[in-house]
């Protein structure tokens, strides 16, 4: 027999392991895409499709059934169909976009709009640190998968550059 060497959270100190897998494994096929999570979703160029794994990720969406409990990050994968992308954007915590599937431009700017992007393909990612503002595009003409890790198991919902589209972040979570 093994010995665990760090306490459970409170919440699982009597879980049985059944109850544990049964709350912290998520299927790719049980994902439902919400292509609705995010409030520039709408907008031409910014469509994209968000799978909660773990935690509400950037959309400020906290309490979705059947999405793995966040403690310190949260996990979801994004579909950027080809055109696509999200608008530049900033967080209080680390950002990682890592592409699975396709080709995607992923770019950082200052508040001046000076950008530098770089493509990247499958296995390859971007870590944002938090304040700076960063974002993707699909440039191709397949879609993208890439998994998008943030720092933190309730993020801040993400603080758009655009003065507009911040500004209507909190009415798209109402």
């Amino acid at each position: 027999m093994g010995t665990a060497r760090h306490p459970r959270p409170p919440e699982l100190e009597n879980a049985s392991l059944e109850e544990i897998m049964d709350r912290f494994v998520a299927r790719f096929g049980d994902r439902v895409p919400d292509w609705n999570a995010f409030s520039d979703a709408h907008i031409e160029g910014y469509h994209r499709a968000q799978h909660r794994f773990i935690g509400a990720g950037a959309s400020g969406k906290h309490n979705d059934a059947g999405i793995v409990p966040a403690y310190n990050f949260t996990l979801s994968i994004m579909l950027v169909p080809p055109g696509q992308g999200n608008a530049p954007h900033t967080h209080e915590v680390e950002e990682v976009f890592f592409i699975l599937q396709g080709r995607c431009t992923v770019f950082v700017e200052d508040e001046a709009g000076t950008r530098v992007s770089r493509e990247l393909g499958p296995w390859e990612m971007i870590s944002c640190p938090a304040g700076v503002i960063h974002g993707y595009q699909n440039d191709t003409d397949e879609p993208c998968y890439l998994q998008v890790v943030l720092g933190r198991g309730r993020p801040d919902v993400a603080g758009f550059a655009d003065q507009s589209l911040f500004d209507r972040r909190e009415a798209h979570l109402g």
